[in-house]
């Protein structure tokens, strides 16, 4: 092993002298030797996604890649060292202008604004998004970033920023929740939580998708100074199997089972150093017999096809199959004027959440104390106690909001390991996965096969859909057969539908495992219905503005599940909103889009909230939902205010597992609307002490508890007079424009959102779900071979950055919803239900080429994004 280093350097404008090892990055040093967390860790050590910018001799780097023995004699500056001035007025520039979600990427990028400015005054918009060519946000779409460093740039030549409403009053943009301390780093995710005698997790993957493990040796690693304690199956106490719906998924692979996926782990370490825990895994030896992985879903579904799981009661690679019928679906084909028959492929997509999962867990007063980033932690306590055998209420599971999930932080990912190995050695443990073993673990979005045949009468009424969809599930169960379901409920799309014929079956097979990802199947749906109306349209003779407006529903209509849509359905308004924009553009695409709101099919579903009056000037919301990004936490707050009439300055809001508010998943766009509603039960009983004359003085130590229960939904095919799979809807229109050389331009996007509770917050919503739509529209893609991912790494994923994204125009119908607090609705994902299909009709008009696979790589949008088209 080489020598450490002495090394001297200027670190925020003082003096420092350490010793640092060959290996170790510029990151590592500032973050775990100088605890410095700012910078952050999103993909070391890849340099791909720029979250860990910091300035070396004035110039912005990436610290990750930057060899700390490499700064000897440089001066170093990070966010907490800029002076107070710039501090404030980027991170007042960043929160009134909307530029952060869940914050995670956003010091990184605040540096590299500070640098850019340094240089130039007054950089255009343009150079703003050059600047941030090294940088990725999931959240954003960029847009607002651009807006917060193009007010930054005021705000450094001394200009004043814009008067804003801070009343916290439904119907204004009330600052982010803590978006200062976001913008500049001070917000602590786990990963940069440190407790005394902590100690660090790793485990350790399998390396074949599909082998026997015939032996696992851990003797040399249990050898290894540093090392508190390996553990494997035979060490897990409880139940080894959990799951959200079905319990296949082990937390350790045993000796003597195979593996399903590379995402499978067989081992893990607690040492008293990140890398003598890495050192560790190296050490453990496995012996595996290899066996031929299933890769496709066609292998998957032969009948003498190996079962994925064969310990199950269930013989079969099927997971699940969801139907739906209503009238004749053949009949009416065989008398429609025109009938059209396209298979439609989509892509297994990354989510690439900036934050890698981590978990911290440790013993305390008597029980355990897990800090989870996940997007329902009473499903994580109840997960993790059954894994450690023990009550649930000897785990208190507390949510640190994480930086990014959009789904991929559903499912129990590392929480169950860290849990056990604090438990074992009775002390802290941190485990945080690099990127790499990001990707390789948590689930991502279904690839489907979907084969549509659609009739419509002779001035193009839809008559008849018949559709087969197979998503491939991968490994685990994880909520597929959901994400099905809901792709054959959203298979007609938001349109008048009389003759259904619909079957969605979700298939195991040994690649990575496939759950809940933004838009959970109805963007599928989406691609295919929407382009199977573009094709009908030209046989009609009729365009893609006319054919959707004779087809949309109205209050009264049948949607695809049966049920009969009485209230909110402002897709027609959001159809109208967009005919001039379409029509008069040369090379258009547009398509309409619906996705539920809360998880309905006959499952009951809470929003629980408590009001604890902490202070005469400080009240408490408790949630049992996850804030990631998505502003829950700065609308519970609206909410609270509109309720009680206090200022918002007044209120914070956390998750804990203390109080009884389980609500579940947050999942399915339905926190705004439950949460919101429950917030709203418990404002009005604090506001009604206020009026009998009470003070929040006298009120000290009172909690207000809201709850609401919908449980009027029922199971898809139901045999009952009346479904009602689902309680609300979104309904969105988005048109893709192009320019004479094939560059995608503008993108606009109508929505009918119930109520704008926030301005500001609901087009930063928009916005980076159309960021996300068109990354899966056109670039982003996980090739597999044989059921191990092509790549690791963030920079090969597709993900667009800052100077490819177009304009983007928002729209706000406001249909107002009953069943929402103040009218509002979820508007989490329906933002890119319809963006794929609007960019494929747009690439049609533009070249004639009817694409119908996912992503469109070979298109002539596509080739600017990646940086091959002509400029």
């Amino acid at each position: 092993m080489q020598k450490h280093q002495p090394i001297q350097f200027i670190l925020n404008g003082e003096p420092r002298e350490t010793r640092v090892a060959p290996e170790l990055s510029l990151l590592d040093l500032l973050r775990d030797h100088f605890d410095l967390t700012a910078a952050k860790n999103g993909c070391s050590p890849q340099g791909s996604c720029g979250c860990c910018t910091v300035l070396v001799d004035d110039k912005a780097v990436v610290s990750c890649v930057t060899p700390a023995a490499k700064i000897a004699g440089k001066r170093v500056q990070t966010l907490e060292g800029l002076p107070e001035l710039q501090r404030e007025r980027l991170a007042q520039s960043f929160v009134h202008a909307g530029g952060l979600q869940c914050g995670f990427c956003i010091p990184g990028i605040a540096m590299r604004a500070h640098a850019l400015l340094q240089n130039n005054f007054a950089p255009t918009r343009d150079e703003i998004a050059r600047a941030l060519n090294n940088h990725i946000c999931r959240c954003t779409g960029y847009t607002k970033i651009v807006d917060a460093i193009d007010l930054a740039a005021k705000a450094y030549r001394g200009e004043p920023l814009p008067e804003h409403d801070n009343s916290g009053r439904v119907g204004t943009s009330l600052l982010r929740y803590q978006g200062e301390n976001l913008t500049l780093g001070g917000k602590r995710y786990i990963d940069d939580i440190k407790l005394p005698e902590m100690l660090h997790g790793a485990v350790l993957f399998s390396i074949h998708p599909r082998a026997k493990v015939l032996a696992i040796d851990t003797s040399k690693t249990e050898r290894l100074e540093g090392v508190k304690a390996v553990i494997t199956a035979k060490d897990v106490p409880g139940k080894r199997y959990e799951g959200l719906i079905e319990k296949d998924w082990p937390v350790f692979i045993a000796v003597g089972e195979e593996t399903r996926c590379v995402g499978d782990i067989l081992a893990a370490v607690a040492a008293t150093s990140k890398g003598i825990a890495r050192a560790a895994l190296d050490l453990i030896e496995v012996q595996y017999e290899v066996l031929q992985p299933i890769s496709s879903i066609d292998e998957a579904l032969k009948p003498d096809a190996p079962l994925v799981h064969p310990e199950a009661t269930h013989k079969t690679n099927l997971l699940s199959t969801s139907v739906i019928k209503r009238g004749d679906a053949d009949k009416a084909l065989a008398e429609a004027a025109f009938v059209m028959t396209e298979t439609f492929r989509t892509q297994l997509i990354e989510h690439a959440f900036l934050e890698p999962e981590s978990c911290l867990a440790y013993p305390e007063n008597g029980y355990l104390k897990v800090l989870s980033q996940g997007q329902g932690v009473f499903d994580d306590q109840r997960q993790i106690a059954s894994i450690l055998g023990v009550p649930i209420e000897q785990v208190q599971v507390e949510l640190v909001s994480n930086g990014g999930a959009f789904g991929g932080k559903e499912d129990l990912s590392i929480q169950g390991q860290t849990a056990l190995l604090a438990k074992i050695t009775g002390k802290p443990v941190k485990l945080t996965l690099s990127r790499d073993e990001s990707i390789r673990l948590h689930p991502k979005r279904h690839p489907i096969r979907m084969t549509y045949t659609v009739g419509v009468d002779k001035d193009g009424h839809l008559l008849a859909v018949k559709a087969r969809m197979v998503g491939d599930k991968g490994a685990y169960a994880s909520v597929g057969a959901k994400v099905l379901e809901r792709a054959a409920g959203h298979a007609t799309g938001p349109y008048r539908v009389p003759n259904v014929d619909v079957e969605a079956l979700a298939v195991y097979t040994n690649n990575p495992p496939c759950g809940a990802m933004r838009g959970f199947g109805a963007n599928q749906a989406a691609f295919g219905i929407e382009g199977m109306l573009d094709i009908l349209a030209e046989k009609v003779g009729i365009d893609g503005w006319e054919i959707r407006y004779r087809n949309v529903m109205d209050a009264g209509d049948t949607w695809c599940s049966g049920q009969v849509l009485e209230k909110s359905v402002g897709i027609r308004k959001t159809l109208e909103a967009v005919k001039d924009i379409y029509r008069n553009a040369k090379y258009a695409g547009i398509a309409c889009g619906i996705k539920n709101v809360g998880i309905g099919n006959g499952m009951p579903e809470h929003g629980r909230a408590c009001l604890r009056v902490e202070s005469p000037e400080r009240i408490t919301i408790y949630t049992g939902y996850t804030e990631m990004g998505q502003g829950l936490f700065t609308v519970l707050i609206q909410f609270a205010c509109e309720a009680t009439g206090l200022p918002a300055k007044y209120f914070e809001a956390k998750v804990d597992t203390h109080r009884p508010l389980d609500c579940g998943m947050t999942t399915a766009s339905r926190a705004t609307v439950l949460g919101g509603n429950a917030v709203k039960a418990a404002a009005e009983k604090l506001k009604a002490d206020l009026q009998n004359g009470m003070t929040l003085g006298d009120l000290v130590g009172q909690e207000y508890f809201g709850e609401v229960l919908i449980d009027y939904t029922t199971k898809l095919g139901a045999k009952v007079a009346k479904p009602i799979t689902h309680m609300t809807f979104g309904f969105a229109t988005q048109v893709a424009i192009l320019d004479d050389n094939g560059k995608l331009v503008k993108f606009v996007a109508a929505h009918d959102v119930g109520r704008a509770i926030n301005p500001t917050l609901l087009e930063g919503q928009i916005e980076g779900s159309i960021h996300m739509g068109l990354g899966y529209a056109l670039t982003e893609d996980l090739p597999v071979t044989n059921c191990v991912p092509d790549t690791y790494q963030l920079r090969r994923l597709g993900l667009i950055r800052a100077k490819d994204m177009p304009e983007i125009e928002t729209i706000f119908i406001e249909e107002y919803e009953p069943e929402g607090p103040w009218g509002a609705k979820g508007v989490g994902e329906i933002g890119l239900v319809p963006t794929a299909p609007a960019v494929a009709g747009a690439l049609y008009a533009y070249d004639g080429i009817r694409r119908t696979s996912l992503p469109m790589k070979d298109s002539p949008a596509a080739r600017f994004v990646m940086g091959r088209g002509e400029r």
